[in-house]
């Protein structure tokens, strides 16, 4: 590439797709700043936390009864930090990093809405993986053991990421129009990473 057209790609993904690492090969070869763990880990340090607590809350939705025993718990005088810090805190400071990370540019983000909150970034490009059932459960199976029940792991995640989306950034997940490609990565990773590559050098920004 004579010079990226667009200083921010986000990545949306269904579980076991190998998004993230595609997402990971990319930046390396665009020499841009991956924002995944480390932008739970900057969740963390905002809220005064370590990235562990953090990550208990990170792209997910908190179930109806725990959004109500909220409320109690914050009146109370001492409670334990996982207990205030809740999925909407998470959510919050998450939107902040990446609207701030997209203010410096060159940067590849994985997940958190960042194809919502962008949207309306003419420098931005939106990517969605996704593969097979099969190769999904295939790569699972590799990651979190044989005996794993996949099936549920994939059903479960993707619903999660889904309801995020939809509550923290008002879109609709699988809505082809938030994004500008969509990539099978049964294809293959480098396959991915080298259409993606493309897409980004004919692609031209998009007007303010």
């Amino acid at each position: 590439m004579s010079g990226p057209k667009f200083s921010v790609v986000t990545f949306a993904r269904e579980y076991g797709s190998g998004g993230a690492s595609i997402a990971t090969r990319l930046a390396e070869r665009l020499g841009y700043k991956l924002l995944d763990r480390a932008l739970v880990e900057g969740i963390a340090e905002m809220a005064k936390v370590g990235p562990d607590v953090a990550g208990r809350f990170d792209e997910h939705v908190d179930p109806w009864t725990r959004r109500i025993g909220k409320a109690l718990w914050l009146g109370v005088a001492v409670v334990d930090q996982s207990d205030v810090l809740d999925t909407d805190q998470v959510a919050a400071l998450s939107a902040r990093i990446v609207q701030e990370a997209a203010t410096v540019g060159r940067c590849v983000i994985v997940g958190r809405g960042a194809q919502c909150l962008l949207r309306g970034r003419p420098d931005a490009f939106h990517v969605f993986v996704y593969a097979s059932r099969g190769e999904r459960a295939r790569r699972l199976r590799s990651r979190i053991g044989p005996e794993a029940d996949v099936d549920f792991a994939m059903d479960e995640v993707d619903r999660e990421r889904a309801a995020y989306t939809r509550r923290y950034c008002g879109g609709n997940w699988l809505d082809p129009h938030l994004y500008d490609l969509m990539v099978n990565a049964g294809l293959g990773e480098e396959a991915a990473v080298s259409t993606i590559l493309t897409a980004l050098e004919a692609g031209a920004p998009r007007p303010a």
